[in-house]
């Protein structure tokens, strides 16, 4: 009744949980839904050898589309219908939406989970300079000396990496690229209140599924998902399933944890749960190579980025800041 007044008012309401809660629940459910999905991409994309990481992200484009029209059509949630004016209004996050989502599945296959994690760190400070640079945003001199710690970290464990893949290198800096500006773009676009963070969700998938089902049939790779051979597995099923539900989840908390919070927070929390991943693939991915400087690299930039991430979350705990704008809900900046 009331929440559909407001055009985009399904969204959650602010006002139901103090600030703090609020910021603190949506990057835990961010952080989550984070770990979940690259732990269920990597068995499919590596352990079944799955061989189109472009197929799975059109089938967790289409359980999106589903889900949310569906969930409109019973008014448990709502966004506008579509108008001639909607894609000027999102530009440029469709194209950000699924180059984040290639580059990202593509570099999940094709890297091991530690070096993965590592690389993907990349992220903050090109978040960073991105919110620099369209929010107008500034962050004081200890934030700033932990994103170094973290860049030197990823640079020491990825010059000593055994297992160099070039390919793969290519596609997780293209990814890390791609997910700084769908993160900063993605805050931005959330300000008009006609689209609502479940717009941009539903119009995001709805414009790149199409192009991604071409660009999948064009370069063969629908005809080698529809040629895989594990289709009777029911266990591959099941877990292909998961991954599609579980990306419509990843970009709904991306977009929750966003609105309560900044993107570069958002990015940090990612680097919080790649510090569970990245251990994990030491013991059970089968495809970690050690060495000393690896292993040292990578635990410096774990430390930077628990550093940033302590630094960050105490900041949104006092009440006032003057530099770092993290603790203003939303509806106060617009």
């Amino acid at each position: 009744m009331t929440r559909q007044a407001n055009g985009a008012g399904a969204d959650p309401a602010p006002g139901r949980l103090p600030p703090g809660m609020a910021q603190l629940l949506s990057a835990l459910f961010y952080g989550t839904c984070s770990f979940l999905i690259v732990l269920v991409n990597k068995a499919l994309l590596t352990t079944y050898g799955f061989p189109s990481p472009i197929v799975l992200g059109i089938g967790q484009m289409a359980a999106t589309i589903m889900i949310l029209y569906v969930s409109k059509l019973n008014k448990i949630i709502h966004f506008p219908d579509f108008d001639k004016k909607i894609p000027v209004k999102l530009f440029p996050l469709p194209l950000l939406y699924v180059g984040n989502h290639i580059s990202g599945l593509s570099s999940t296959s094709k890297l091991s989970l530690p070096m993965f994690t590592v690389l993907r760190k990349f992220t903050i400070p090109l978040t960073l300079l991105l919110e620099a640079i369209v929010l107008g945003k500034q962050y004081p001199l200890n934030i700033i000396i932990s994103v170094f710690a973290i860049i030197l970290g990823a640079f020491i464990a990825a010059g000593s990496d055994l297992a160099f893949n070039l390919e793969g290198y290519v596609f997780v800096l293209l990814n890390d690229i791609f997910t700084a500006a769908n993160g900063v773009y993605t805050k931005q676009k959330m300000d008009p209140k006609e689209l609502g963070q479940y717009g941009v969700l539903f119009y995001n998938a709805c414009f790149m599924i199409v192009p991604a089902l071409v660009l999948s049939a064009s370069t063969g790779d629908l005809r080698q998902a529809t040629e895989f051979n594990q289709w009777k597995n029911v266990l591959f099923i099941i877990q292909f399933l998961l991954s599609c539900f579980l990306g419509f989840l990843l970009m709904y908390s991306t977009v929750l944890c966003s609105h309560y919070n900044s993107a570069l927070t958002t990015a940090v929390v990612g680097a919080i749960k790649n510090v569970s991943i990245a251990y994990i693939g030491m013991l059970v991915g089968g495809d970690y190579v050690f060495s000393v400087l690896n292993f040292i690299g990578l635990n410096i930039c774990m430390a930077g980025g628990l550093r940033y991430s302590f630094l960050t979350l105490s900041s949104q705990l006092k009440p006032k800041q003057p530099v770092d704008e993290e603790n203003i809900p939303p509806d106060l900046k617009s």
